[in-house]
């Protein structure tokens, strides 16, 4: 998947942090380490998901930027089925018991506006945890992908997944110092720090 270079990320050569900032500047330091001759595998990482980011280092520095998607306009745009485009509605299918349909049924609006209302407020009772959970799977990616090696990593997992940060803070101690603050960064939603 291709990001816009104004994605926020983090670049790391072995366990030492190269740059984090937007792609642009991210991917020119990343060139940058790369050409002198990488010590360790250099990964770059979307801040937000912790996804790892390819980026296509060959040529010049302007060749890597032209390379870089400019903003989400640049992006291929997605295919629409049936449905009302200008709404962005799209149609799918949804299986349901008769009593559902029966219910759905009896709604003002019928069944579309029923079921989007109850999306709706599942979405917004259910974002609290929904954020803890997309951090925690962040830090976790990062970690398994950098710090999987390190001493104390099943148990700041552990740590992680039962959200006890003292636990996750003394587990971490031990690890290279970019590795850990950034690991630390990333648990801090998913952990209430």
């Amino acid at each position: 998947m291709e990001r816009p270079r104004t994605t926020r990320c983090t670049a790391f050569e072995g366990s030492r942090r190269i740059a984090s900032g937007e792609l642009a500047e991210v991917a020119l330091a990343t060139k940058a380490v790369v050409e002198r001759g990488e010590r360790g595998p250099v990964l770059v990482f979307d801040d937000e998901t912790s996804e790892p980011i390819e980026l296509d280092l060959r040529g010049s520095p302007d060749d890597v930027l032209a390379r870089l998607p400019s903003s989400d306009d640049d992006m291929p745009p997605t295919p629409r089925g049936p449905g009302r485009p200008r709404l962005g509605v799209v149609a799918r299918e949804v299986t349901l018991l008769p009593r559902h349909w029966e219910w759905l049924a009896a709604q003002s609006g019928g069944a579309s506006v029923a079921i989007r209302r109850l999306v709706e407020e599942a979405r917004r009772a259910s974002e609290p945890a929904d954020r803890v959970r997309r951090a925690r799977d962040a830090a976790y990616r990062f970690m398994a992908a950098v710090a999987g090696n390190e001493p104390g990593f099943e148990e700041a997992t552990r740590a992680l997944f039962s959200g006890d940060l003292d636990r996750f803070v003394a587990h971490t101690a031990a690890w290279p110092a970019d590795v850990r603050e950034h690991a630390r960064l990333l648990a801090s939603a998913a952990l209430g720090a």
